[in-house]
């Protein structure tokens, strides 16, 4: 990535983006692959989001906390690339766990497929929030530090997004209950 980057500027990298990259890329390409499904995506992700970093001023709420930064928006431009294929699989309701293993099952994938999708509908504040819960295992006091708000807003946040999940994963399933 590194390299890449360097490419991309056509001169060497400060330093602060060097400390930048290799204290967050791996947690960005962890949070990029529960949300895309799959290792390639995840690295397009990382690099598009330094890539991104490198040709513009970082913003002050970069500077305020780095890693909510970069999570919220590792978890943007991952949902921007599930939206962008459009692609409109079948399923229902399963966890954030991931199920890429060879012996994993086609309902299985397409059950994640749809998790992906009705989870790309969903806002990204709400999205974000979500996985942060069930796939980083945050505590809802522990995101809404992260994220400068308050527990109580978390909880709630936390209980609509399930809600509108739900709606989501129904109506790519066909399920019209």
């Amino acid at each position: 990535m590194i390299a890449i980057a360097t490419k991309v500027t056509g001169q060497a990298l400060p330093e602060e983006f060097e400390q930048i990259y290799r204290a967050h890329s791996e947690f960005i390409y962890r949070t990029a692959y529960r949300v895309t499904g799959n290792s390639e995506d995840a690295e397009d992700v990382l690099q598009t989001l330094f890539v991104r970093m490198l040709r513009r001023d970082l913003p002050p709420e970069f500077h305020k906390s780095p890693k909510a930064y970069l999570y919220r928006a590792a978890v943007n431009v991952a949902l921007n690339l599930i939206r962008s294929r459009k692609a409109m699989s079948c399923g229902g309701l399963v966890d954030f766990e991931d199920h890429s293993s060879p012996q994993a099952s086609r309902g299985e994938d397409e059950l994640q497929e749809t998790l992906r999708l009705a989870l790309a509908e969903l806002s990204p504040k709400a999205a974000e929030i979500l996985i942060l819960r069930h796939v980083h295992g945050y505590t809802d006091a522990e995101i809404a530090k992260l994220l400068g708000t308050s527990r109580g807003t978390i909880a709630v946040s936390l209980f609509r997004s399930r809600a509108r999940l739900r709606r989501a994963i129904r109506a790519h399933s066909g399920d019209k209950s």
